[in-house]
This record gives structure tokens, sequence and C-alpha cells, in this order.
């Protein structure tokens, strides 16, 4: 079974006037529950490969799909539907609203699934901020939480809405050694009893000796 599928992609950019091949002939199949890093440095086209499968961007030429689904024949409508039911998103600077609190920023992604009862909202708001260590920050705002802490809400706002995989770009580069550390054992605890699939846009060497399978990224092109 495969969960995502990543079939010859080209991403290009221009800059000025000139085109400037991001990804090259891109091939990539991910089974479910992977803890996979795409790894390499600044520049390498890591995120921008994290984004195309994460249905932010699109592909200049090939195909990519999300289960069985191709991407690149879904609207923008079905796209943002896409991504609501079926991935979740974690950032390297958190991206939480600071006027909201732990719970409430949770919670906000959901209010956008009419399939989603306030009931079963609040249900897994608590639920995700208890699976992350955080049920006793709930009505806190992330200016009175630690990094580590902005960095549990952000895994439990992702992990609320269900999906069936994780996109993780740099999500120790704001983070101390220890911090770090604490946070990629909690996804990988949360990989191996949720069998989540979790990929990794990263340059983190702890990420990669933690990883199922690490695939590198330089110039645009992959290796395995």
């Amino acid at each position: 079974m495969v969960i995502v599928r990543v079939e010859h992609v080209w991403k290009d950019y221009m800059l000025g006037n000139q085109t400037v091949h991001a990804l090259q002939d891109v091939s990539l199949v991910v089974a479910p529950g992977r803890f996979l890093a795409i790894a390499g440095p600044s520049g390498s086209g890591k995120t921008t490969l994290l984004n195309l499968i994460g249905c932010i961007d699109t592909p200049t030429k090939g195909d990519i799909f999300i289960g069985e689904e191709n991407v690149g024949r879904k609207s923008p409508d079905d796209l943002a539907d896409l991504r609501a039911r079926t991935l979740g998103f974690v950032f390297q600077t958190f991206n939480l609203l600071p006027v909201l609190t732990a719970a409430e920023n949770v919670e906000f992604p959901l209010l956008q699934r009419k399939d989603i009862s306030r009931r079963e909202r609040l249900a897994r708001t608590r639920h995700y901020l208890d699976v992350v260590g955080l049920a006793d920050k709930m009505t806190h705002r992330p200016n009175e939480l630690s990094g580590g802490q902005r960095q549990r809400v952000a895994i439990a706002r992702a992990l609320a809405g269900g999906p069936a995989i994780i996109l993780a770009d740099e999500p120790t580069a704001n983070l101390d050694s220890r911090t770090g550390e604490s946070i990629l054992g909690l996804m990988k605890e949360i990989n191996e009893s949720e069998r989540t699939t979790f990929i990794f846009s990263t340059h983190d060497f702890r990420i990669m000796e933690m990883a199922d399978r690490v695939v590198s990224v330089a110039d645009g092109r992959l290796s395995s």
C-alpha cells in the first residue's frame, strides 16, 4: 500500500529572466506509517518537495498522488478539503495565533470541518493536548508558553483533524537541543502508537537518525 506517490515531478521558478529548476524529475513512494526524513542543505529543494506533497504548491510537470487521488486534477476547493482531512502541518515557527489560547489554537482548524460537531471538536482538542502533555496549559496563550510547549500545541493542532500524514518543515530548528529531542521523541511515539505517517524536511541529524527512511535532496534531485 502507498500513501504518497510522486511521479517525475519538476518544479520551476522564474528568477528575473532565468528559470530555476527547484526540483528535477523527482520520484518518491511513501508507505503508510513511515517516519521519513527528506534531508538536504538550504536551497536543495526539500521544502519545495514538502510543499508539493502538502498541496500548498503545484508541480510544473509530473503527478502527485495522496492515496489514490491525483492532486493535480483537483480544484482549489477540493485541495483545501484534502488538506483539512488528510494532512497535518508542523512548522519551525509554530504558526500559532497569539490571541487564542492553546485549546483555541488546536480547535481553530476544526471550525472549517462541517462533519465535526462542537462536542467532538472539544473532545479532540482535550485529547490531543493531553497526548502532547499540555492538558494543564489549555487556557494559556502562546506568549505564556515556552518554545517547546508552543511546538507541542502545533503538533496537537496538526493531529486534531485526524490526518493520515503529518508534514513537518524543520520542526526543531527554533528549539534548543534538549527540547528538540523531547519533541522528536513525542513525534516518534505518536508515529508508532497511531501509525500516523510523518514526513520531515530537515537538515537535523537527530531526525535523520530517528527516521526509518532518509532520502537526500541536492540541487533539486533526489537520491535514497
